[in-house]
């Protein structure tokens, strides 16, 4: 049997930025990597995004480099099973045993009655997006389900490379569930002015692929005809060893401000942890920002640092040269109150419930400006009455 000090399971991000806390602290003990994915660690926000529209960023820019932790990385690797108890992971014939145990085993596409194929890319990883880049050079007529941040994303992105593009939508307006009616209006603009085809409040129930296209079918019974379709329907949390492993589940795998789980030797993060966030409360949450800082802190965390993680994450999205960011919850049910150094251009909106403010969205926010404004946010919710609501109108952000 083998044995590494270190192993984590799972290949992305959130191993590269723990394989290198770890090494912050205990610079030469064993560290394995086990990722399913075909590819070392990677930039995953840059695939449907910055790798479409900067030429400069070419897919050799691609990879984090983990290598030079020292890590062994394995990659196209299947975990069948992990032991607390015995602290010992199961990988195909081989059993390796650890010190410390980290689960990094993020999320799997949302999928529809319509399998993965040449033509349909549930759109998620490097290889996905070698083969969407492949297809995308042809110029193809895309149609994109889903109307969240991959999806609008991928749209922009293929739209701008000079593909024909329809993207489907359950939402009457893009965004209409998390944005005020005015910006989720703003955003769908940006959209219908560069020609992408929007299907409002529609429901792929299934589809049919074959050699000369993809034929999809609504909920409604209607058909889309597409040469290539792209998925973005969300994923759900891969918690499945966690579960065989007798570890708490609900909503992902459910970890302390240590990120440790249920066994002491055992931590979990990204996007399949459930964590007590020190602003908004216990959630889970799927985006890079949470994948770097809660990632390192694990790292950290099994060579033995005590200090609690106690980062509130941002999140963001950028299509048509258009960048938005916010922390904490956006709900269009929510009221708002709006601070704008630009109207409908630049400036922080306000999500509360009643006057406690839930969460801050910086529209038009430059990354170049990141640490004030979000500061400014996450001093926001964690004083949440703190300011009035006219007050609020007053304090522009972004």
């Amino acid at each position: 049997m083998s044995r590494y000090e270190y192993v984590i399971v799972g290949g992305g991000m959130i191993a590269d930025a723990a394989a290198k806390g770890i090494r912050e602290l205990d610079p030469d003990s064993a560290i394995l990597i086990l990722g399913d994915d075909p590819d070392e660690p990677y930039t995953r926000p840059a695939l449907s995004k910055l790798i479409w529209l900067d030429d400069s960023f070419t897919e050799d820019k691609v990879p984090l480099g983990t290598g030079a932790t020292g890590a062994e990385i394995r990659t196209g690797v299947t975990v069948e099973s992990i032991d607390p108890e015995a602290k010992t992971v199961t990988a195909g014939s081989e059993t390796i045993e650890y010190g410390a145990l980290l689960l990094a085993t993020g999320g799997s596409p949302t999928t529809l009655d319509l399998p993965a194929g040449d033509r349909v890319i549930y759109f998620r990883t490097f290889a996905d997006y070698r083969h969407l880049r492949a297809l995308a050079d042809d110029h193809p007529h895309v149609a994109v389900v889903g109307g969240s941040y991959i999806g609008t994303e991928i749209a922009a992105a293929l739209v701008q490379n000079g593909c024909r593009v329809t993207l489907v939508t359950p939402d009457s307006v893009l965004r209409e569930k998390v944005l005020p009616a005015d910006l989720a209006g703003r955003f769908q603009s940006w959209f219908e002015d560069a020609g992408v085809e929007i299907v409002p409040d529609t429901r792929i129930a299934s589809g049919t692929a074959s050699a000369d296209g993809v034929v999809l079918t609504t909920e409604g019974g209607a058909t889309i005809e597409a040469d290539v379709v792209v998925l973005g329907l969300g994923i759900a949390p891969n918690t499945g060893l966690a579960e065989a492993a007798g570890l708490t589940v609900e909503d992902g795998i459910v970890v302390d401000e240590h990120l440790r789980t249920s066994s002491p030797s055992v931590y979990a993060a990204g996007d399949v942890a459930n964590y007590p966030d020190a602003l908004l409360g216990r959630r889970r949450i799927e985006h890079v920002d949470l994948a770097r800082k809660q990632g390192r802190h694990a790292g950290r965390e099994m060579v033995g640092d005590e200090t609690p993680f106690t980062y509130t994450p941002y999140f963001y999205s950028m299509v048509f040269g258009h960048r938005y960011e916010a922390i904490g919850t956006l709900d269009a049910s929510l009221d708002t109150v709006a601070a704008w150094a630009e109207p409908l251009e630049k400036g922080t909106v306000y999500f509360l419930d009643g006057d406690a403010v839930q969460g801050v969205l910086l529209w038009g926010n430059s990354s170049d400006a990141e640490p004030a404004a979000r500061d400014g946010a996450r001093e926001a919710l964690a004083d949440p009455t703190r300011w009035s609501r006219a007050e609020l109108a007053e304090r522009t952000l972004a």
